[in-house]
């Protein structure tokens, strides 16, 4: 009977997240009908009052993962999507305060939800210690495609067998450098300078954006002369401290208003990273998003829903956080995208940002104050 349940399980999600990369979306299986919340005023968005004119920098291109300013000789990098290891015996973490993007997800059910970190690098050549490395899930390798992001791991559940079969999917596994930082075996993998280079000439992999990428314009950039200032919404809340309900590690991102960045904590400390000067993890914009899971087995090994429609969230930025609602279509390699409570697409602002997954079991536990 066990055995009879985690094939019917396995099949139901198969249902929702085998679709693959594909041109024409069909209807998604089991996602609940789009909740857009519509308020009475609409809002005066500052960003669009008038067109800004994009200034262009010699030998340079905006980033599409952040909007900064980067090398030109990067555009057609893909990026890679670390998977690091978020138990307190892997700190400190190294490389993530460099990071374009931060997932955090429950990891699984075990363990008081012990959370994981899938880090996206753009010019990951330019960090000199990653990690540390562990193993993925398939929620990683349902989102990576978002990015044409390479995944870097070590290992995982046989669950994630039919995900690496699909032909969008790259991944390099336990291939990385070895730091002997005093700790177990499992907390002393890290990608270091050459170990990337050394994959991709052993590897049919292509470092440069492949067929399947479709994320060029994956989020909305507002112009850095003209930030987004989410208190042109009518629902907009103040929002300097953010308690995320991940209840192994308590994380919270505080507001500094000098800087006008999200500065992370876990474990009851700042996270820095020794890397870069000890400097603190921040972030320019953060997306929650509320998100259903399924239960493999008693193990703890989870998925969460990554394809799914109307789902609600928050984007929270300088200070302020509105509702949002957040879609992702059953192609893997189409982006996630963000709603206001108009259903209009949102604009985020320039720099780092920060994504949650949070379980919808225990969505009702997060505090926006």
């Amino acid at each position: 009977m066990k055995k009879r349940y985690l094939l019917l399980v396995l099949s139901l999600v198969a249902a929702v997240s085998f679709a693959g990369c594909k041109d024409k979306e069909e209807p998604q299986a089991n996602a609940p009908a789009p909740t857009i919340q519509v308020v009475t005023d609409t809002p005066t968005i500052t960003t669009e009052d008038a067109p800004v004119e994009e200034e262009s920098r010699e030998g340079m291109y905006r980033s599409e993962l952040t909007n900064e300013w980067i090398d030109e000789a990067l555009k057609d990098q893909r990026p890679i999507a670390a998977m690091v290891d978020n138990e307190k015996t892997a700190l400190p973490h190294y490389g993530l305060s460099k990071a374009d993007i931060v997932y955090e997800m429950t990891n699984s059910t075990l363990n008081d939800g012990v959370t994981r970190f899938m880090v996206l690098f753009k010019d990951y050549n330019s960090v000199d210690q990653i990690g540390s490395i562990r193993s993925v899930r398939p929620t990683n390798l349902v989102i990576a495609p978002e990015w044409d992001a390479i995944v870097c791991h070590d290992g995982g559940p046989f669950y994630i067998d039919d995900y690496l079969a699909n032909d969008y999917v790259d991944h390099f596994s336990g291939t990385f450098s070895r730091v002997d930082n005093g700790k177990s075996r499992e907390f002393t993998e890290y990608i270091l300078p050459g170990d990337m280079d050394k994959n991709f000439s052993s590897s049919s992999v292509s470092p440069t954006y492949t067929s399947y990428y479709k994320g060029q314009n994956h989020f909305n950039f507002a112009s850095e002369s003209a930030p987004v200032d989410l208190s042109s919404y009518s629902d907009a809340i103040s929002a300097t401290t953010v308690k995320l309900p991940f209840n192994h590690n308590k994380p919270s991102l505080e507001y500094d208003e000098s800087t006008q960045k999200y500065k992370y904590s876990e474990y009851g400390q700042a996270h820095v990273d020794p890397g870069n000067n000890n400097e603190q993890l921040a972030f320019d914009n953060v997306l929650l998003q509320n998100a259903r899971y399924v239960k493999f087995d008693d193990n703890g090994y989870m998925m969460f829903y990554a394809k799914d429609t109307g789902r609600e969230g928050y984007y929270i930025t300088k200070g302020k956080a509105i509702k949002i609602t957040w879609t992702k279509p059953e192609d893997d390699c189409e982006p996630t995208r963000y709603y206001d409570s108009t259903g209009t697409e949102i604009t985020i602002n320039t720099g780092k940002t920060y994504i949650a997954l949070i379980p919808d079991d225990k969505y009702s536990g997060l505090e926006i104050k």
